[in-house]
This record gives structure tokens, C-alpha cells and sequence, in this order.
């Protein structure tokens, strides 16, 4: 009979390169932060360059494993095609993509403008959308048994007031997140959504800031706290490696459980 990995074997991402978009700060630096702890070669992608680029560095000092900063507008398709394939010629392979690359805007559905709702949906859908169609294109044509992690949220299922924007945008990647993970099921690349709760970032400062916002929205939260960058890293390591190869079109709910109620 064929030995069985262990199970630290499973989740091991050595000698695997990931690049992460958003990756320079917030969530997106946490999720890199985990996979070069499992070992895997990161490269943080975010419009400012020189933001990528510091992070990678001190991701670099913290774990002794390789990172990268590169430039890159989601939202450009030019932008995209470049970038993956300069991924491509400098590290011969691209093993994981993670879509961590995301805006939000709070306003009233009669108080946002088009223009606001086509840039929240132009970052968080339509870039996620551009990077799984090229990661489609590499990977697949590398014949590397690769994971593609996509960004949703708690509110890709449920819906909160003056979040007509988010809502429309998460609920829109679990749907990309399911075609593609059909479509892709036969050739060794598996598509996956992380979708967390509220996490302390710099994107839910207004409610951190706000006592009275923070504590309306930990009513709604059973475990009642809000999730620290940490929480995210076993969940983005586990849909990354080979663990969780025996998943695909799957969302996995990081939120304390907001949305078993």
C-alpha cells in the first residue's frame, strides 16, 4: 500500500510560490504571512509598489522565506496579463493565487452614486474575476496542481444596511468562485473562498472607531469579538496546500458565527 502523507506533509506549501493581490496590508499581508510560514515563496501585489515592496521585506526577515513586492492594478487587464506572467518568468511557476484585493463603501443605495458602486464591483468582482481568468490561462497550462483563493465575505450570504455595493460584489465572487471551480475540476486547479467576518482592519476603522457601531455589530456575532489578522492564516494555509485538496467551489465562513443564525 502507498505511505500516507502526514499530516504536516498536507499542509506544507514548500518549494510552492504564491502570489497574493492586496497583499501589501490588512488581510491580504496576514494570508502572505501564513503561507511563507508554511514555507511558500510569496509575492505581495497591491497598486502602491513601494507599499508591496516593504512588506515583502519584513515578511522576508520574519520567516527566512523568500517575498516579493509587485505592482499591480486588478481592475487593468494589461495590468494583470503582465504581472502573472513576470511572476511566471522569474519564479518558473505560480502554485497559488489568492483575490484578497477589495474596497468597500458605506452609503444609503439612494446616497451612491454609479460611479461609486462600479468602483467597489470593479475592484472586489471584476478584479477577482481578471486574475482567476489568467491564473486559468498559466496554471493550468503549467499542469501544477494549484489553488486559487478568492476573497468573500460573511456578507457574501447576508446583507447589511448601506452595503449595497460590498454585498453585490461578495455575493458575485462566490458565484465566480463556484463556475470556476467546475470548470477547472478535471485539470489539477482548485478554486476556493475564504469569507471572513469582521476582522480588525484598516477597511473597518469607522466601526472600530464608533462604540456604539461596534457594539451593534458584536450583538450579532456568537462569539462576540472581533476576529485578530491571526484567524485568518490556518484557514488561507488549509485552502492553499494540500490539505484541503479534495475541495473546490467550497466557501469557508471565518466569522464567529454570524451566518449560522
Amino acid at each position: 500500500m502507498p505511505t500516507e502523507p502526514w499530516v504536516t506533509e498536507l499542509f506544507s506549501l514548500r518549494g510552492r510560490v504564491a502570489l497574493v493581490t492586496g497583499g501589501s496590508k490588512g488581510l491580504g499581508l496576514s494570508i502572505a504571512t501564513g503561507l511563507a510560514e508554511a514555507g511558500a515563496v510569496t509575492v505581495l501585489a497591491s497598486r502602491n509598489l513601494e507599499d508591496c515592496d516593504r512588506s515583502a521585506a519584513e515578511l522576508e526577515r520574519r520567516t527566512g522565506v523568500p517575498s516579493f513586492g509587485a505592482g499591480l492594478d486588478v481592475t487593468d487587464e494589461g495590468d494583470v496579463a503582465k504581472v502573472f506572467r513576470q511572476v511566471m518568468k522569474k519564479h518558473g511557476r505560480l502554485d497559488v493565487l489568492v483575490n484578497s484585493a477589495g474596497v468597500n463603501v458605506r452609503a444609503l443605495i439612494e446616497e451612491c452614486s454609479l460611479e461609486t458602486f462600479e468602483q467597489v464591483v470593479g475592484v472586489n468582482l471584476i478584479g477577482t474575476w481578471l486574475c482567476c481568468r489568467e491564473a486559468g490561462r498559466l496554471m493550468k497550462a503549467s499542469g501544477v496542481s494549484g489553488s486559487v483563493i478568492n476573497l468573500g465575505s460573511a456578507l457574501s450570504s447576508i446583507g447589511i444596511p448601506m452595503r449595497s455595493p460590498y454585498c453585490s460584489s461578495k455575493a458575485g465572487v462566490i458565484g465566480l468562485t463556484q463556475t470556476v471551480a467546475l470548470e477547472w475540476a478535471e485539470t489539477g486547479l482548485r478554486c476556493n473562498a475564504l469569507c471572513p467576518g469582521p476582522f480588525r482592519t484598516g477597511m473597518n476603522l469607522p466601526v472600530l472607531e464608533d462604540p456604539e457601531r461596534t457594539a451593534s455589530l458584536l450583538g450579532r456575532i456568537p462569539v462576540n469579538r472581533w476576529a485578530e489578522l491571526v484567524d485568518i492564516r490556518g484557514p488561507a494555509v488549509f485552502l492553499a496546500s494540500d490539505a484541503s485538496r479534495y475541495m473546490t467551489g467550497a466557501a469557508l465562513y471565518i466569522d464567529g458565527g454570524w451566518t449560522a443564525q
